[in-house]
């Protein structure tokens, strides 16, 4: 059975979990889901996984290349011992991948779209990005050298990712030493604050460890209430839009560079650093937590009842696409894949409704100076 099979029959599972922590908050007076916003998370999932059968092509084979022509030696499929080892080992490196999200503005532009959501729930964990794949693997070659057979890796890195999804609750409270060796609701909703004393912290896949051994760990204090998003929120639902925001920004601030090396550490360096000149020329605004409002748009309940119409037909003809891609060929995977898409668009049109776009999405669609970009917050 293919990784994307698996997905699919996790799909339910997922679909029946988030119904029921919207009951849950509906019953405790704590709701937080919006239609647009947890459509877009899921929507925006659906796409990484469309997009991800190309992904993994490239992930998957670079790393069995690795591993056949260049690994110091090959260890036993049939080992415990292997398969916890390689667990605990893909954790390690997702610690380092996913600061690097955080921490290098090229990651950053495809790790962002995980963070635009500016509610929290189980729909937020869907919600991937398109594009991680292309630089991502680099971060997981240790594990080939090391002689990781590539079963095992595909394995424990499902099993990674499939581990996050319940952490992404607003609805379980702390879990006391659970929440001091694992990744929790608790420790990982820091992860996705804005607040100044949470930023970029709690990195962990499922242990919280590394951030404790690397010093990026913080905890959650009830005296100061965590604001999810980004210091430079979307105001989209387009899943297009949300995947190349910040791809456009960083591409916008290089070109307007005037020292060559600027050109280049736009990419390298920090998300929201910026060469002198560019910021001199193209002002950003100072983030200011207090300003933060979620964004909102007026949608006759008709329009928002038609979304989700189609955002149903989307899913199901995506789990027919993905139970079926590995038979498919090329021609066939990038029309389905090309047509899913349009669809998901389509969904994020009709969401936005009539109301103007915003005046940094505008700006990224006509490759102006775009205020969204960076973390100039992030």
């Amino acid at each position: 059975m293919t990784g994307a099979q698996i997905i699919v029959l996790a799909t339910p599972v997922f679909l029946v979990l988030i119904a029921l922590e919207l009951a849950v908050g509906w019953a405790r007076g704590r709701n937080t889901y919006r239609l647009a916003d947890t459509l877009t998370s899921i929507g925006l999932g659906v796409m990484s996984q469309v997009t991800g059968v190309f992904g993994r092509l490239l992930r998957i084979g670079l790393y069995v290349l690795v591993f056949e022509h260049v690994a110091l030696f090959q260890l036993p499929v049939d080992s415990l011992a292997v398969w916890l080892g390689a667990l605990l080992a893909y954790d390690f490196c997702y610690y380092w991948h996913h600061r690097a999200g955080h921490r290098v503005a090229l990651f950053w532009a495809a790790h962002v779209v995980h963070h635009q959501s500016e509610d929290y729930n189980l729909g937020t964990a869907l919600r991937q990005t398109s594009s991680g794949f292309v630089f991502g693997w680099l971060f997981y070659l240790p594990l080939a050298l090391a002689g990781v057979p590539p079963v095992v890796f595909a394995t424990v890195a499902l099993i990674d990712l499939l581990y996050q999804f319940w952490v992404h609750t607003q609805q379980v409270g702390r879990l006391g030493w659970f929440d001091r060796w694992f990744v929790s609701p608790s420790n990982h909703r820091v992860h996705h604050a804005v607040n100044e004393r949470y930023l970029d912290r709690n990195y962990g896949g499922i242990l919280i460890v590394w951030d404790r051994l690397f010093g990026s760990y913080a905890d959650e204090d009830d005296a100061e209430p965590i604001v999810y998003g980004t210091r430079a929120p979307l105001q989209r639902w387009c899943p297009l839009v949300a995947n190349l925001d910040v791809y456009r920004g960083l591409a916008f601030d290089s070109w307007h560079a005037g020292r060559a090396l600027d050109k280049l550490k736009v990419w390298l360096m920090p998300p929201g650093w910026r060469p002198a000149d560019v910021a001199a020329r193209f002002p950003r605004p100072a983030f200011e937590i207090s300003q933060v409002q979620r964004h909102e748009a007026a949608v006759p309940l008709r329009v928002q009842a038609l979304a989700a119409a189609l955002f149903g037909l989307v899913l199901v003809a995506t789990s027919g696409f993905l139970w079926v891609a590995h038979t498919l060929a090329a021609a066939q995977l990038a029309g389905a894949a090309a047509t899913l898409v349009a669809a998901l668009w389509g969904v994020g049109r009709l969401l936005e409704g009539r109301q103007p776009v915003p005046a940094q999405a505008e700006a990224v669609e006509a490759g102006e100076a775009p205020t969204s970009a960076g973390r100039a917050s992030r």
